[in-house]
Parts: structure tokens; C-alpha cells; sequence
């Protein structure tokens, strides 16, 4: 028994040293040390023994034991720190190495000029004001001096969606709320998206973006509001820009005009963007119709304002010479990262 006992010990020893993962060393455990493993056996022979054997070979199976349990623990630290060793190996950073770039959002093309803009005014004493985009035909039409038999209204074809209730057409509907709720005097810009029943191609969207403006005070002039659009037009396309006024219709405004400014690619000599006119029509202006301030409570024999409204999306595919307004709308990643 004893000779049996030293062969299962040196084999047990032996396939610890061999043991090449966790897995080898459990299976050592089981075969040896486990309820029915080959030193548990010895022992389980032992009644087979006289009295005076039996303490001596169970103090020799015990210390065969100890000696398989010390190893196999000697053996499962070693394979735990080598994994640790190479998990840190695996796992060095070599702070030499340039860092990864993270991609980051970044502004609409829309959104930046929209910025610009709403920065420019601010800085001539503009509070910036928003209205629902679903509107009354009240405050889109009746207020702004567009009865329901206006011929103005067949310039402008409308998505209503219940009798009197439509998407609005323009801004300007914001205007005539803030009149409603505020006294002169008024110095504000209303931007948001406006809707028309316009067939989509490269200068036109059923859905795009206006910037209204208004002022109302006391000696008001077609001065100021000459002032404020030069002013405008040369922050956002540079010092020599050139602008011309000419006389136009609004309902809403008399006298009404629209602005051109010098086209930013030719100088103002012809080029394929302003067609060949040396010019580029960026909104049109006025001052505020008697009608509009009286509906509002504003006595037009003490106050008089001047309205401009802006296109969005044509100012920003002239700033950034995009040919096609569409480009905006489509969310295409490739024409986005360009800005």
C-alpha cells in the first residue's frame, strides 16, 4: 500500500507540473483529491489494515495529500500571475502612439448662417421671438392686411388643414403677435420654418426658412431701415457688397421693396449664379401698412415701423455657393461634412 501510495503521489505531482491551463489543474484535483479520487481510495483501503498500521499509513495518505494540495496551489498561482503578466503585456499603452480623433457633431450649414444672423441683429438691439408653426388664418392673412379676397393671396399657395387653420406661410405672423402683447417700441426678428405648396426642384422646397424683422417707434423712416439691411448685408457678405433697393408690392408694407446685393462671385460683372445680372435678390422689405398697426391697437398717426423678411435657405446656398437647395434637406453625410 505504501509503494501504491508513493506511485499515485508521484503521478499526481507529475501532471501538475504538465498541466498547461486551469482546466488541466481541475481535472488533477478531481483524479486525486476529489470524493472519489485515487488518494480518497487509498484510504478507503485502510480498513483492510491491523490497528497499529492504520494511524501510520493514514499519516503518510494525509501528508501525500498535502503535499498534491500545496503543489496544485503552487501551480494555479503561477498560471494566474503569468495570464495577469500577459494581460498587461497585451494591454500597454504606448503613450507615444497619436490619440484616436473622435467624430463629432457639428452644426447644420443652415444652423450656422441662422446663428450669424440672430448674432448680427442682436447686436443692432434685436430680441429674438418664435410663434406656432400652425397658425390662424387670422394671424397669417387678416392681420397683415390680406383679407379673403385679396388677389395677394393667389401668390401663395397655402396647406390648410381645417377651415381657418393652416401651416403658416411666413413669419411675419409672429410680428403681428408680438404687437398684439407688446408696446412700441418693437425692435425684434422672428425666425422659423414656413410652408408652401411649392413644387420642389433646385430654388424651391415645400418646407424652408424665413427671418422676419420688425421695428416700430416713434419717427420711424424708410432711413433706418435702409441702415439696419446695409448693415446687414455687409456683416454677412463683406464691406464691398454692394445693395440696391427696388420698388415692389407687400400687402403688409407700403412703400415695399425688394433688396439685391452684388453677386459675391463676379463682383457685380455676370456670372452663372446671379445669371448673368451682377445681382442677387436676398429678401424684400417695407414699411409697415397703416392697416397692420391698427389691427394690432397701434395708432399709425403716432407710430410707424418698417417689416423685412429673409429667405433662409437662398442666403445660406449663396454664402456657401450651394447649387441646389435640396442639398439642405436631404441629410446626405457626404455634402454635410463639407461644413
Amino acid at each position: 500500500m505504501k509503494q501504491q501510495l508513493e506511485q499515485i503521489k508521484t503521478a499526481a505531482l507529475e501532471a501538475i507540473e504538465n498541466a498547461q491551463n486551469s482546466a488541466d489543474c481541475e481535472n488533477v484535483r478531481v483524479k486525486y483529491l476529489g470524493k472519489k479520487g485515487e488518494l480518497t481510495a487509498i484510504l478507503k483501503m485502510m480498513g483492510g489494515l491491523s490497528p497499529e498500521e492504520r494511524p501510520i499509513m493514514g499519516q503518510l495518505v494525509n501528508t501525500a495529500k498535502a503535499e498534491v494540495d500545496a503543489a496544485l496551489s503552487k501551480k494555479v498561482e503561477q498560471m494566474q500571475a503569468e495570464a495577469e503578466e500577459l494581460k498587461l503585456k497585451q494591454e500597454t499603452i504606448d503613450i507615444t502612439m497619436p490619440a484616436k480623433q473622435d467624430k463629432t457633431g457639428k452644426l447644420h450649414p443652415l444652423n450656422t448662417v441662422l446663428n450669424d444672423m440672430i448674432d448680427i441683429f442682436q447686436s443692432m438691439g434685436f430680441d429674438v421671438v418664435d410663434g406656432p408653426e400652425v397658425e390662424t388664418d387670422h394671424y397669417n392673412f387678416e392681420c397683415l392686411n390680406v383679407p379673403a379676397d385679396h388677389p395677394a393671396r393667389d401668390m401663395q399657395d397655402t396647406f390648410y388643414l381645417a377651415e381657418n387653420i393652416l401651416l403658416r406661410t411666413q413669419t411675419s405672423a409672429a410680428q403681428i403677435r408680438t404687437m398684439e402683447t407688446r408696446k412700441p417700441p418693437i425692435r425684434v426678428i422672428c425666425p422659423g420654418r414656413v410652408f408652401r405648396a411649392d413644387e420642389v426642384d433646385a430654388t424651391h422646397s415645400p418646407v424652408f426658412h424665413q427671418i422676419e424683422g420688425l421695428v416700430v417707434d416713434k419717427g420711424v423712416t424708410m432711413c433706418d431701415l435702409k441702415g439696419v439691411l446695409e448693415q446687414f448685408a455687409h456683416e454677412i457678405y463683406g464691406p464691398e457688397t454692394k445693395v440696391k433697393f427696388r420698388p415692389s408690392f407687400f400687402p403688409f408694407t407700403e412703400p415695399s421693396v425688394e433688396v439685391d446685393v452684388s453677386c459675391s462671385e463676379c463682383g457685380g460683372k455676370g456670372c452663372r449664379v446671379c445669371k448673368g445680372a451682377g445681382w442677387i435678390e436676398i429678401l424684400g422689405a417695407g414699411m409697415v401698412h397703416p392697416n397692420v398697426l391698427r389691427s394690432c391697437g397701434i395708432d399709425p398717426e403716432e407710430y410707424s415701423g418698417f417689416a423685412f423678411g429673409i429667405g433662409l435657405d437662398r442666403l445660406t446656398t449663396t454664402r456657401y455657393k450651394i447649387s441646389d437647395i435640396r442639398l439642405l434637406f436631404e441629410n446626405d453625410k457626404r455634402f454635410l461634412d463639407q461644413f
